[in-house]
């Protein structure tokens, strides 16, 4: 049974979308408030997103973009009253998988959401020297241990293990991680580090992966 997460805050559309879903043999986890579906992408991520533009507290087009960030592959399906082709060329240069303009008919929504996840085939996982990444990209295995990681301890890691060995500034790490309109300073990078560092060491003592570089950045060895 594929577990899909709905983002939509009109109470009306997600009964009817939720009811859809479920009459198909999917499991459904509405949530009305992007703060809302990023704490449960965290603490279990689904199967497919399905993830609506005007919401209380943001836009999905947010939330796209920061898995995106993090290197999540999750299959993502946006959801909007937009129909205008700039809205979706921007949902789909930002991440997005698919992009269904309100109104639409909930077998075409189904059609779709089967479309996405035969495409996103059985679950894979990446490995590199000891670390592990979940195919949903929100789950990291260190020496066999999951690892106990915030939002941005998990988007430091990702971005650190796409380029071993490279040096990363701390600009280049606000922006990969924060984003470029991230009000954050230098020390938000270091006191992140020096967490996720910790958490490594918890899990394999005798290692330390992560190099500092005084006056340059960070990088991780995996040898």
């Amino acid at each position: 049974m594929a577990r899909i997460l709905l983002l939509e805050d009109d109470p009306a559309i997600a009964h009817t979308l939720c009811f859809a879903l479920e009459r198909e043999g999917f499991a459904v986890e509405h949530k009305s408030w992007l703060h809302e579906a990023r704490s449960s992408l965290a603490a279990s991520p689904p199967d497919l997103a399905l993830l609506d533009l005007g919401l209380p507290d943001g836009n999905g087009l947010d939330l796209c973009r920061e898995l995106r960030q993090q290197g999540s592959r999750l299959p993502l399906l946006i959801l909007s009253a937009r129909a205008e082709e700039w809205d979706r060329v921007l949902g789909l240069e930002l991440g997005a998988d698919d992009y269904l303009a309100k109104p639409f008919s909930p077998r075409e929504l189904v059609a779709r959401v089967r479309a996405l996840l035969r495409r996103a085939g059985p679950a894979q996982t990446k490995q590199a020297a000891g670390f592990v990444l979940e195919a949903d990209g929100l789950q990291v295995r260190f020496r066999g241990q999951v690892l106990p990681l915030t939002r941005r301890e998990l988007g430091l890691l990702r971005h650190l293990l796409a380029a071993p060995s490279r040096i990363h500034s701390r600009e280049a790490l606000l922006d990969a991680v924060w984003g470029q309109s991230a009000e954050s300073l230098d020390r938000t990078v270091d006191t992140h580090i020096k967490t996720l560092r910790a958490k490594l060491r918890a899990a394999a003592p005798e290692l330390d992966p992560i190099r500092t570089h005084r006056g340059l950045g960070y990088s991780i060895e995996l040898s």
